[in-house]
């Protein structure tokens, strides 16, 4: 980490302010190589951290653009190294410059996540404040945001630095138990070992727990339309997209192909797919379409299964409703503009969620994105609480869980204490690869 690095830190497109930005041991004196201030006295080496100075942003062929520099000195910066950031006109050309200038002067093109990279490894930030940098700048919602800007502020992190702390008191007793066996160790007893091993346990798994909805938030959820011919599924998909996506008429099977689109429901994005209506049929092209609709709603996260509400259930009905009793699956019934026949107890004993809506006036949509915050878990979560978001941490997390379990069977077992520690060290080891 050595070299002085530079990159543009905006995202490319024409904007009225651009940000190139430098970190190193002389990133200040790139700087001033590049930086001319409108007060002579205020060159980017002379500058304290904190502070700004107004000037012009030069290079070999002559001034590029009018420029605010801002400066931050070691440590209190974000990497944790002298910074400097050039605030120019964000223009890609105008930027594209000023960075070259920068590399002319000493600076070295800066990695992907370099930034970030180096807050890490000077100290400023854990892994999963790191990670949580691109779920901040990636998310789409109030939610998103608030259990990124969490994980930013080390949410995860404090919880499992108590459990890391009870461990290693817990492992410290073991190692003087070992080098001084016939001395009474405090604690050493199989119930106070019990009490920190479930303690820890559970604290891993409520952070388990929020792994689901955590990549819910990060990823979206895939989700399949499905249900019987004309029971208005292309209205619903249509009514969500707020456009016309799929084609609607009063013919069945109309939809033959998967129709995809991405929308947001209240705080989760949803990965649609409108797909032909479920039933027997003669027709060859229409066939593969079922096909197509039983494949993606297999495949699918959650499943929105729509009945018509304005006639009884009929045999096809009944048989989707069965095949998803095991599946994270809302029942839809539609039409509710019209009388409904439909027999919604039949429905409540198979669905956990029953959502009775009119696609076509747009009515209970308030109803059905409260029922997909409940289904994905999202409306569960505490915004206050640490998240866990992304495969590598669940992994570590798991990880560290098996192993407090094993130590937990391995007490209750009355297996010696040295078997126990083995299992203490690998969770120990799997929250420090974590964090």
């Amino acid at each position: 980490m050595n070299n002085t690095i530079a990159a543009i830190s905006t995202p490319s497109g024409a904007a009225g302010l651009g940000v190139v930005r430098l970190s190193g041991a002389d990133a200040l004196a790139v700087a001033a190589r590049v930086f001319r201030p409108a007060d002579p006295r205020k060159t980017a080496d002379k500058l304290s951290g904190y502070t700004a100075a107004y000037g012009r942003v030069f290079d070999a062929d002559g001034d590029v653009d009018e420029c605010v520099l801002l400066v931050f000195r070691a440590p209190h910066s974000y990497t944790g190294e002298d910074v400097a950031e050039l605030n120019c006109h964000g223009g890609r050309y105008i930027l594209q410059r000023v960075l070259r200038a920068c590399l002319d002067a000493g600076a070295v093109p800066a990695g992907a996540g370099e930034f970030t990279r180096r807050a890490f490894l000077n100290g400023k930030m854990d892994l999963t404040q790191a990670e949580s940098v691109m779920d901040l700048i990636a998310a789409d919602g109030k939610l998103a945001a608030q259990t990124a800007l969490a994980s930013r502020d080390g949410a995860v992190f404090r919880r499992l630095t108590a459990v890391k702390e009870s461990l290693l008191a817990v492992a410290a007793q073991f190692g003087a138990y070992i080098d001084y066996p016939d001395e009474d160790i405090p604690d050493l007893t199989p119930a106070a070992l019990s009490a920190t091993v479930d303690e820890a346990a559970a604290a891993v798994r409520e952070l388990l727990s929020t792994f689901d909805a955590g990549r819910v938030l990060r990823e979206g959820v895939d989700t399949a339309i499905v249900g019987s011919p004309n029971v208005g599924k292309s209205t619903l998909m249509n009514c969500l997209s707020g456009c016309q996506r799929s084609i609607v008429t009063d013919i069945a099977g109309t939809t033959r192909d998967v129709v995809e689109e991405t929308v947001r429901l209240g705080e989760v994005t949803l990965r649609l797919a409108d797909t032909a209506g479920i039933r027997d049929t003669a027709d060859a092209v229409e066939s593969v379409g079922v096909d197509l609709a039983k494949q993606r709603m297999n495949q699918a996260a959650l499943v929105l299964a729509v009945f018509d509400g304005s006639v009884p259930l009929g045999d096809e009905d009944r048989a989707l409703a069965d095949s998803l009793r095991e599946r994270t699956a809302i029942a839809v019934v539609n039409k509710a503009d019209k009388p409904l026949c439909v027999d919604t107890p039949w429905l409540s004993q198979r669905f956990a969620w029953v959502v009775t809506l009119s696609a076509k006036e747009g009515a209970g949509l308030s109803d059905l994105t409260a029922a997909v915050a409940e289904a994905t878990g999202v409306a569960r979560l505490d915004v206050a609480q640490p998240v866990l978001t992304t495969e590598r941490q669940r992994q570590c997390a798991a990880t560290a869980l098996t192993c407090l379990e094993e130590a937990a069977a391995a007490l209750e077992g009355g297996l010696t204490l040295d078997a126990v520690s083995v299992s203490i060290d690998g969770a120990l080891s799997a929250i420090l690869e974590l964090t």
